[in-house]
């Protein structure tokens, strides 16, 4: 394998791995209490902390490099936060390095770039939130773009390797050479993933977003009738679903839009996007369009997204174009 990127690589697996093991000790704490008080703390000191940890560690090794992340500090500013605060520095101290919470708080912010420049990183520090105070599925979603290209897409997704029939949770591209599927905590030797190679849209496996509000689940249904598939839908949370196809375990992967007037994050899909398209796979919006990963941290030239394994691709995108153009006649 080439050594371009080689060092960006390594140094964004070694943040993703230490934010992963952050979260992982927040996850194991939820009790059953928490959830029935809706309390959503875990996952905002988790949160948090995953963002300050990998935007530190790219701030060391590449320090004018911005960041396009999803979280700011100006809520741990504020006296009533001061309690998560103090748990997000005893975190990072127990289980990263020694550091002041004036110095946490510079860490995060460092993620606080919103425009696009000629070469940046994009950070999702816990993609899947309802998923992780579930104890369910979420991901860490880090990405390198240099000229609006995605270079380099890292996906950190603790509870996958639980169900993935491989056991592994770890996942990354670098353009051009490929997609490769680890182990997320034990050394192991990087194994090439592909997509399927699936025609025949009846026995296609398609996952979607647990939470409706994410993706139209009707559309969704309406677009399996229609093509014959006979599995039922698998519902998660996070970039995982991207991990999903990649990896064979999945053939499509459908984000249709739920909300009029609402622009992806680029956070929510940089990460994904090439470790699918270097496994073989098909990404476009819902016009066929590729993703537009030039307009600061949203997709505004893009609408819906369908992910397959390439084969399947002109099936699902014909017939979701149909099916979202007769619902939006509808409305």
């Amino acid at each position: 394998m080439s050594n371009t990127y080689a060092e960006e690589l390594k140094v964004g697996l070694t943040a993703v791995r230490m934010a992963a093991k952050i979260c992982r000790v927040v996850q194991a704490a939820i009790t059953p209490e928490v959830l029935d008080k809706k309390d959503n703390s875990p996952v905002t000191v988790a949160d948090f902390a995953s963002q300050a940890v990998v935007c530190h560690a790219i701030g060391e090794a590449f320090p004018d490099d911005p960041v396009i992340a999803e979280e700011d500090s100006l809520a741990l500013h504020q006296p009533e936060n001061e309690h998560f605060l103090r748990e997000i520095h005893q975190l990072i101290c127990d289980h990263y390095r020694e550091a002041f919470p004036d110095e946490i708080r510079n860490w995060i912010d460092r993620g606080g770039a919103k425009n696009y420049s000629a070469r940046f990183w994009t950070l999702d520090p816990i993609d899947g939130t309802k998923g992780f105070l579930r104890r369910d599925q979420y991901a860490i979603s880090l990405a390198l773009i240099i000229d609006g290209q995605i270079k380099i897409g890292i996906l950190g997704c603790p509870n996958l390797g639980t169900r993935n029939q491989s056991g592994d949770s770890l996942f990354y591209a670098i353009l051009g050479q490929g997609a490769f599927a680890l182990r997320l905590d034990a050394d192991s030797e990087p194994r090439r993933i592909h997509v399927t190679e699936m025609t025949d849209p009846t026995l296609a496996r398609f996952c979607e977003s647990f939470e409706s509000s994410h993706s139209s689940h009707n559309e969704s249904a309406i677009i399996a009738e229609t093509l014959g598939i006979k599995a039922g839908p698998v519902r998660m949370d996070s970039q995982a679903k991207y991990a999903m196809v990649a990896a064979g375990e999945a053939d499509v992967y459908l984000r249709l839009p739920a909300k009029t007037g609402y622009f992806e994050k680029i956070w929510d899909h940089a990460g994904g996007v090439l470790i699918v398209t270097e496994a073989g796979g098909t990404v476009t919006d819902l016009q066929g369009k590729l993703l537009d990963f030039s307009k600061g941290h949203e997709l505004r030239e893009n609408r819906g997204i369908i992910v397959t394994n390439g084969p399947l691709h002109a099936a699902i995108l014909g017939t979701a174009q149909s099916v979202t153009s007769e619902s939006a006649a509808l409305k």
